[in-house]
């Protein structure tokens, strides 16, 4: 009995072991099959081949590899590693030239898939998906996973990720109850954070939407948000943009900082 014993906790441990030895063995032979874009095989193919539409159909493939794999328990983890292959998409401006960024929304539907609590990630949701790719519903969606999955308990800025869907479905998506309904769930996430100081701003806009739903100020207040929260040169110039449609000025200091200010609001 004792021998059967030791047998069944040997059997269970070796089980154990190779449970994560199989998930690595998996990971190590995808990445043979299909490279990271830093590796030398990489490299390699980018620079035999000078048709940016068949790289960008091989890292179709490669999504479609693993929105299929299975992930062993690593989702955060296989998460993080699909993010730093975005990064790498999302920086190749040459490519991006030729192609536009029509990937970021299957990037993002593995990582808010895999990860929907990571709260940093959405920043990147909103301006790849609503800015770059012209997919504010897309980007809503999918920052609705987040939402769904989130709390203040859980993470005390997850209020970001209300403040980011509500200005999406304001400034792009034009789904005015549905941007009342996330600043007031981002000022009632707020409270008791570190942030709370934001309350009133996100109640006020949600209060100013009921009342006056076209409002010019409330989407100047918004396109400035959105220029202030990202270095991100193309979101800043749309950001700007708007603010000058809206009747927007630029006003350059004596520090060569920018600021912008709106005349006559009350028109």
């Amino acid at each position: 009995m004792e021998r059967k014993a030791e047998t069944s906790n040997l059997l269970g441990s070796l089980i154990n072991l190779l449970v994560p030895i199989t998930a690595l063995a998996g990971i190590i032979s995808l990445q043979i099959f299909w490279p990271p874009t830093d590796s030398p095989l990489k490299e390699k193919i980018v620079l035999d081949s000078t048709d940016a539409v068949l790289i960008e159909q091989k890292e179709a493939l490669q999504l479609k590899l693993w929105k299929a794999f299975p992930t062993f328990g690593f989702d955060n983890l296989i998460a993080d590693w699909v993010f730093l292959q975005f990064l790498q998409y999302f920086g190749d401006d040459a490519a991006r030239n030729e192609t536009g960024y029509s990937l970021s929304e299957d990037y993002f539907d593995i990582i808010t898939d895999l990860d929907p609590k990571w709260v940093d990630i959405y920043l990147f949701v909103s301006n790849s998906l609503s800015i770059y790719e012209g997919k504010p519903k897309v980007a809503v969606e999918y920052m609705t996973r987040g939402t769904d999955e989130l709390s203040p308990e859980i993470n005390s800025q997850a209020w970001q990720v209300w403040r980011l869907k509500g200005i999406d479905q304001l400034l792009l998506v034009g789904d005015i109850p549905g941007a009342i309904h996330s600043h007031e769930m981002a000022a009632k996430w707020v409270e008791n954070t570190s942030y709370q100081d934001l309350r009133t701003l996100f109640a006020d806009t949600a209060k100013f939407l009921k009342d006056e739903p076209d409002s010019r100020l409330i989407k100047f207040n918004a396109w400035l948000w959105v220029y202030g929260q990202t270095r991100d040169q193309r979101v800043q110039e749309r950001a700007q943009q708007e603010i000058i449609q809206l009747g927007g000025k630029v006003e350059i200091g004596e520090d060569g900082k920018k600021s912008f200010i709106l005349p006559d609001v009350s028109k």
